[in-house]
């Protein structure tokens, strides 16, 4: 089992392995030994796509006996161009993926479909069934792959489990755990809403009972992420909002320290940033998602938001916690973005208290509305403007990390390093390195003695 992409594409795959687990399969110990490969895709940029073909040549070239199962977004957005490829035996989609396990655990399959159950789906879909079974010995890998595809927007599935970021020494720490999935949004760019359907939301009690097990299990960090995360809780009947899930973690279960990943800034209300900015078990750290700061690029972006919004959300989210972390995803090369436009967002961002960007370059996806818009930006340039950003970023961040040398803060171990030091993560989300040797998953306040010379890692002592 491989996942490529964000965090709910991991924890997707989390889920996956889960319930492979649960039918009875053993995970092998790479793609060489597999008898079967199931590849969890993303498909939010050109190079997503290209790497998932990749592992599959790869595969397929070193291990020829091996089936390979394909799913995820990519999977969904374009079965039949997988599906294509030498040595892909299954393509699941999206709307499929909560039966990959059964689909794994049976290997069998019938060569119609009920045209009533699968109406819309796209291309040539050949679901499970209960009859007609073809045992997975005799699938041919010659054979054309068959596909499992439907309409994505009558999928209600949402499949999770924590996802663990870790090291390399066999500990794992702050697991994600994805509590939505989906997106209302219509942004002109994004391929997601396609692949991934409506937002959708997991119900408080599960989400308390994940991260209560969390915690039994030994936990002290979680990751709450999502595809929309800020709209949990829309859905219901009647509705919630994330700040009630996030007060419902505080009141109810005894993790440590809840950090929240990306949150749109139409969602950082008044009551989540004082939420965050009050309890000491909430990681100082806000990933507001940008993408441009221009207004003009803005509205073709399709966007909710116009630049004196977004500017007033990251002030009151400074100013309510003047020591945080704050983060945005940013794209450059939009069509239509000419010099001036982006100048007006360099200078916007230039402006603004970010610690670290997520720097992407437009990638045209097909079926989006900005894929046929008028003056595409050529590669070229907008790398050179993606570069310009990386560096004014990396002035701030090292700014930012500067301006702590001397203080103490709170970090969570991650895993230990040579020359006898061991790498944590701040409260404010600084990658910091902690003199000694420390077990993973400790809590501990450290002070901050020096950076290094790229200013990557912060040297701490006790």
């Amino acid at each position: 089992m491989q996942s490529f992409g964000c965090r709910a594409t991991q924890a997707d795959g989390a889920a996956l392995d889960r319930q492979l687990a649960a039918q009875g399969l053993n995970p092998a110990n790479s793609a060489l030994e597999a008898d079967l490969v199931v590849l969890n895709t993303c498909t939010v940029t050109a190079a997503a796509d290209q790497d998932a073909r990749a592992s599959i040549r790869r595969i397929h070239r070193e291990n020829p006996d091996a089936k390979i199962m394909v799913t995820g977004c990519y999977a969904q957005r374009a079965p039949q161009e997988i599906a294509a490829l030498p040595g892909v035996t299954w393509v699941v989609g999206n709307s499929h993926k909560h039966r990959v396990a059964e689909i794994a655990a049976q290997a069998q399959f019938r060569n119609q479909y009920p045209s009533e159950e699968y109406a819309a789906a796209q291309g040539e879909v050949q679901p499970v069934s209960q009859q007609n079974f073809v045992s997975l010995e005799t699938v041919s890998l010659s054979a054309p792959a068959i596909t499992l595809v439907g309409d994505i927007f009558a999928h209600t599935e949402l499949i999770a489990a924590p996802v663990f970021a870790g090291d390399t020494i066999g500990e794992k720490t702050r697991p994600n755990l994805k509590v939505q999935d989906g997106c209302d949004n219509r942004c002109s760019f994004c391929i997601i809403p396609s692949v991934r359907s409506q937002s959708r939301s997991m119900a408080l009690e599960r989400v308390i009972e994940e991260a209560n097990a969390l915690v039994a299990a030994g936990y002290r960090e979680i990751v709450l992420s999502g595809i929309n995360l800020g709209r949990w809780g829309r859905d219901f009947q009647p509705q919630q909002r994330f700040e009630q899930l996030v007060r419902a973690l505080l009141e109810h279960t005894d993790i440590e320290k809840i950090r929240i990943s990306s949150v749109e800034p139409m969602d950082w209300t008044d009551e989540l940033i004082a939420l965050v900015a009050g309890s000491p078990r909430i990681a100082k750290h806000a990933h507001v998602p940008l993408q441009s700061g221009s207004d003009c690029i803005l509205r073709r972006m399709h966007r909710k938001y116009r630049p004196w919004h977004y500017a007033e959300k990251i002030r009151k989210i400074h100013e309510a916690m003047p020591d945080a972390a704050i983060g945005a995803d940013v794209m450059v090369g939009f069509p239509g973005e000419s010099d001036d436009l982006f100048e007006e967002s360099r200078s916007f961002i230039e402006h603004l208290p970010f610690t670290y960007l997520h720097v992407f370059t437009y990638s045209s996806r097909p079926g989006t509305p900005s894929a046929a818009m008028p003056d595409q930006v050529p590669v070229h340039v907008a790398r050179e403007r993606n570069r310009v950003l990386r560096e004014l970023v990396a002035e701030k961040n090292r700014a930012f990390r500067q301006s702590f040398v001397g203080q103490s803060l709170e970090v969570i171990t991650l895993q230990a390093g040579g020359d006898g030091w061991t790498e944590a993560l701040s409260d404010n989300y600084l990658q910091v390195k902690i003199a000694g040797q420390h077990d993973p998953n400790m809590m501990m306040r450290v002070g901050i003695a020096d950076l290094e010379e790229d200013g990557v890692l912060g040297i701490v002592q006790q």
